[in-house]
């Protein structure tokens, strides 16, 4: 008999076990279903604007090439693809400043430090300042220099020159823009740092039009139509700061803080960098190989291939508020999802981008071939091809890289960026044009992306062979 009652214990305490274990693997599905939910509706409303505002930042450039091309012709748009390398320079201070101070600024919030985290906007303001100052001292003295150094010759060195120095000049703007973006969309305003950027588009095409055409200014007119761009950007802004109460204050830095704010946004820095190196060294290969025209087909590419990069930025700049975020508080599974869906919708980026390629590529073309060049119309469409598929990988490294940068491990995104923007991609373009002219040239991108996939890959590898669960998700 006691046995038996003591058999019909254990059967029921066995039993309420498991009803408890049962309820509460309920209770965590219904638990991980909310917070899945709330992930999703948090990455699409980051990372649809931050896309949005991206690309009209892009804009900023291909507005201006697509009037140039009308209003200056080939040499026009052969002398802004060459000037184009300073603007590169300018936005990658911007947003080594805005990102990684944007990133520095979410964990410290995350992690309950408002005092250092207000501290590190400050400082992020006063180096961006300090920054924008040394490039516009350059514009003002060095531009033909400059203007020389990049390639132009006599057809197109005034125009270089021109759109060089107006763009540095302003070079403080727009840092000071970048930085102000990046932390409005990391203070919670997405939708604002989103409206800014367009506004600024919106002038910037406006003015291209009034600059050029009406009262002919010529190339210095399609420059300083983007240099205000910035500042129509900064006064939306300002909205987000008459509202919070916060104040813009500049506190000097000292090195340990400077080295923290940059620190996350390296990746995206050499990533523009890059952009400008490319930029660069394409020219000069170009030129050597089918001269003007060939720079100015690659001019078109160019032009095109920013707008699809700048979808993956606004991807890469969307997610990292909320990795920061999650970073900061622990939440290693929230870390997973995130990751997960950016790099599906970069994939589904790269299957629209190259159908729309597939069936419009003349169409495309023709938008900055206002002189109907076959030549140019020609290598254009075959560059486009080659090059555009670069982007299938490209998109995972750009998300990678932001990723590591967001979650603690700068140095993996600084790597990352450095081999696809530089140490590949550079031997690449010099050893495949050799063996394969035009076509080498653009066949260096995808293979660049190929390698920069390859270590991305490792690295992630290695994150989930030896990472401690609190530290690494699942990927």
């Amino acid at each position: 008999m006691v046995a038996a009652g003591w058999l019909r214990v254990r059967y029921f305490t066995a039993l309420g076990l498991e009803a408890v274990r049962f309820g509460h693997f309920l209770f965590l599905r219904e638990k991980y279903k909310m917070s899945g939910e709330k992930i999703i509706k948090s990455f699409a409303k980051y990372v649809s604007q931050s896309m949005i505002a991206a690309v009209g930042l892009s804009l900023y450039i291909i507005v201006d090439t697509f009037f140039v091309s009308l209003g200056l012709g080939t040499n026009g748009l052969a002398a802004l693809n060459l000037a184009i390398v300073i603007y590169s320079v300018v936005f990658a201070a911007g947003q080594l400043l805005g990102i990684g101070g944007g990133t520095r600024y979410t964990i410290l919030r995350a992690q309950g430090r408002g005092k250092e985290a207000e501290t590190v906007f400050a400082q992020s303001l006063t180096l961006g300042l300090a920054l924008g100052i040394v490039l516009t001292l350059a514009g003002l003295f060095l531009s033909p220099s400059i203007a020389r150094l990049l390639g132009a010759g006599d057809a197109t060195f005034e125009m270089t020159r021109e759109y060089l120095q107006c763009v540095l000049f302003f070079a403080p703007v727009f840092i000071i823009n970048s930085i102000l973006v990046a932390f409005v969309r990391n203070d919670g305003n997405p939708r604002l740092a989103m409206g800014a950027m367009l506004c600024g588009t919106a002038v910037n095409i406006v003015l291209d039009y009034i600059f050029i055409f009406p009262l002919g200014m010529g190339m210095f007119g399609a420059a300083f139509a983007s240099c205000l761009s910035p500042v129509t950007s900064i006064g939306v802004l300002s909205i987000h700061f008459i509202k919070t109460g916060r104040r813009l204050r500049f506190l000097r830095p000292g090195g340990r803080a400077a080295l923290a704010i940059c620190a996350p946004g390296l990746s995206v820095f050499v990533t523009e960098i890059a952009a400008g190196v490319v930029l660069f060294v394409f020219n000069h290969l170009i030129l050597g190989i089918e001269g003007v025209t060939g720079v100015a087909a690659y001019g078109v590419i160019a032009n095109l291939a920013i707008v699809v990069t700048a979808l993956y930025n606004g991807i890469a700049q969307g997610i990292q508020p909320i990795l920061s975020k999650f970073y900061g508080e622990g939440q290693s599974r929230g870390i997973a999802l995130v990751l997960r869906y950016a790099l599906v919708l970069s994939g589904i980026v790269f299957v629209v981008v190259y159908g729309i390629l597939c069936v419009m590529p003349d169409t495309l073309v023709a938008l900055f071939n206002s002189e109907r060049e076959e030549t140019l119309a020609q290598m254009a469409r075959t560059g486009l091809f080659l090059y555009f598929s670069g982007f299938l990988f490209s998109g995972f490294n750009i998300v990678a890289a932001a990723y590591f940068s967001a979650v603690g491990q700068s140095s993996r995104g600084f790597a990352i960026s450095l081999i696809r923007g530089g140490i590949a991609l550079v031997p690449f373009a010099y050893l495949l044009s050799s063996m394969l002219g035009m076509h080498g040239v653009w066949l260096s991108f995808p293979a660049a992306e190929v390698v920069a996939l390859l270590v991305a890959v490792a690295f992630f590898q290695k994150n989930y062979k030896g990472r401690r669960k609190e530290d690494y998700p699942e990927t």
